[in-house]
C-alpha cells in the first residue's frame, strides 16, 4: 500500500497551523478577559484565582505560553530538590532520590517555618494595627508571604508533608521532587509510589508510574492540595482519569481543623493503591478491545459535537481536529494495535499537547521541578473521563 507523502505533509502541516491558531485564540481570549496580563517582552502574569498558576509569570516561546522556572532564590540558591536533573540545571540532585523527608525539606530549601504577625499601616504619622489582618512571614528571611484573616491557620511545610511520610515508611516510596516558588509562597513535593502499573504485559507492555504530589501555600490564596496520578514516561503524558468513584484529589483549607483533614487524606491515599489496580484492569480491557477507524472518528465527533447551524469556521476547526486526532490514533495503532487503548492514548496525547491546554500542561516533560504543579491542573479531566467511559462501553458490545 503506497501513500502520498506530499498529501500527508500537507495534512500534518494544516493540523499544526490550526493548533497554533487555537492557541493564539485562547491566549487572546484570556488577555481580553483579564486572566492574562501582558508584562512586555513576551511575558504574561496569570490573573485567575481559579487556576493554580495564579500569580505566576509565563513567557511566549514558539507560540506556546510556558512558565518561567519561578523557583525561590531568596536564600541565594534555587529552592529545588529532584531525583534527576531538571531542564534548567538548577537545584540539588540526588540520583535515584531519597526516602528521607527531612533530607528532602533541607535539599529543597523548604525547611523554613512561617508565622503570622499583625498587619500594621501608617496613618497621619502614626503606626496603627489592623486587628483582623495578619502577615504570613518566613522566619528565616523575614519576607512577607501574604495577608490573611484572623481565622487563617498556618500549615507548616513539615506538617503539610508529614502525613505522606507514612507512605514512605510503609511502602518505601521515593521522593521525586520538592521546592518552593514565588519567594516561598508556594511549596510542592512529589513522590513515586512503589508499584508500577503494567498494561498488557504479554503484548504492548506499557508501564505507568504512579505519583503522589502535594502543594502547600502561605499567601492565603489557595488551600493545601494533594493529588494521585499515573505518569507515563514513554511519551511524557500526564494522565488522570476519574475512574468511577475513585478519589484522586484532595484540598484542605488552612484552618484549625486542617490536622483532622490530613488524617482523612491519609486514609484516602491508602485507597489509591486499590485505585491503580482497578485502573490497570480497565486499561488491559481496552488493550483487548478492537476499535475500527470509523468508530474512532465517530467518537471524536461525539466528544466535540458541532451544532448543525454552526458556522463554516467552526466546522473547519472540527474537521481539522478530527483529522489530527485520527492521525495520532493511526500512529499509536502502529505500536499498540488498532484498539480502544490506542484510541485513549491518542485522545490523551491530543488533550495534553495540542488541544488548547493550560500553560502548565504544555511544559516539556522533563521539567521535574514543576511536575507537582502540572499534575494538579486536571484541565481536561472531565473530557478524558468521558472518553474512557465511552471506550469502556465498547468492550461490552
Amino acid at each position: 500500500m503506497s501513500s502520498d507523502v506530499n498529501e500527508a505533509f500537507a495534512t500534518e502541516r494544516a493540523a499544526q497551523l490550526q493548533a497554533a491558531r487555537e492557541r493564539k485564540a485562547d491566549r487572546d481570549r484570556r488577555i481580553a478577559s483579564g486572566q492574562l496580563i501582558p508584562l512586555g517582552e513576551g511575558r504574561y502574569r496569570v490573573n485567575d484565582p481559579d487556576s493554580l498558576d495564579n500569580g505566576e509569570t509565563l513567557y511566549l516561546r514558539h507560540g506556546v505560553l510556558l512558565p518561567q522556572h519561578g523557583l525561590d532564590t531568596t536564600t541565594g540558591e534555587a529552592a529545588l530538590y529532584t531525583a534527576a536533573p531538571a531542564w534548567h540545571g538548577l537545584g540539588n540532585v540526588v540520583p535515584g532520590g531519597t526516602t528521607d523527608i527531612d533530607r528532602v525539606l533541607e535539599l529543597g530549601n523548604i525547611d523554613y517555618r512561617v508565622e503570622t504577625v499583625p498587619a500594621q499601616y501608617m496613618w497621619d504619622g502614626e503606626l496603627r494595627t489592623h486587628e483582623d489582618r495578619f502577615h504570613t512571614v518566613r522566619t528565616d528571611t523575614g519576607a512577607s508571604l501574604g495577608v490573611v484573616g484572623r481565622f487563617y491557620h498556618v500549615v507548616q511545610n513539615r506538617e503539610a508533608f508529614e502525613f505522606l511520610q507514612d507512605l514512605v515508611n510503609d511502602f518505601h516510596v521515593t521522593w521525586e521532587s520538592a521546592g518552593a516558588l514565588r519567594e516561598g509562597k508556594k511549596v510542592f513535593v512529589s513522590m513515586r509510589l512503589p508499584e508500577n502499573v503494567t498494561i498488557d504485559a504479554e503484548g504492548i507492555n506499557d508501564e505507568l508510574v504512579p505519583y503522589v504530589s502535594a502543594i502547600n501555600t502561605h499567601d492565603g490564596c489557595s488551600p493545601f492540595t494533594c493529588v494521585v496520578s499515573p505518569w507515563r514516561p514513554v511519551c511524557g503524558n500526564t494522565e488522570r482519569f476519574a475512574v468511577r468513584d475513585a478519589l484522586t484529589k484532595w484540598t484542605i483549607r488552612h484552618t484549625k481543623s486542617a490536622t483532622q483533614r490530613f488524617e482523612e487524606a491519609r486514609r484516602t491515599l491508602r485507597l489509591s493503591i486499590s485505585y491503580f489496580e482497578q485502573f490497570a484492569e480497565e486499561e488491559n480491557a481496552l488493550a483487548r478491545t478492537d476499535l475500527a477507524i470509523d468508530a474512532f472518528r465517530q467518537l471524536v465527533s461525539e466528544l466535540w459535537p458541532v451544532e448543525d447551524d454552526a458556522g463554516d469556521r467552526a466546522k473547519r476547526s472540527a474537521d481539522a481536529r478530527r483529522e489530527q486526532i485520527t492521525g495520532l490514533f493511526e500512529r499509536e495503532s502502529g505500536r499498540t494495535g488498532r484498539t480502544a487503548y490506542a484510541g485513549e492514548r491518542a485522545l490523551t496525547e491530543y488533550l495534553d499537547h495540542f488541544g488548547g491546554v493550560r500553560p502548565s500542561s504544555a511544559m516539556e516533560p522533563n521539567r521535574l521541578d514543576a511536575r507537582a504543579l502540572r499534575l494538579m491542573e486536571g484541565t481536561d479531566d472531565a473530557l478524558k473521563s468521558e472518553a474512557h467511559r465511552r471506550l469502556m462501553l465498547l468492550r461490552r458490545r
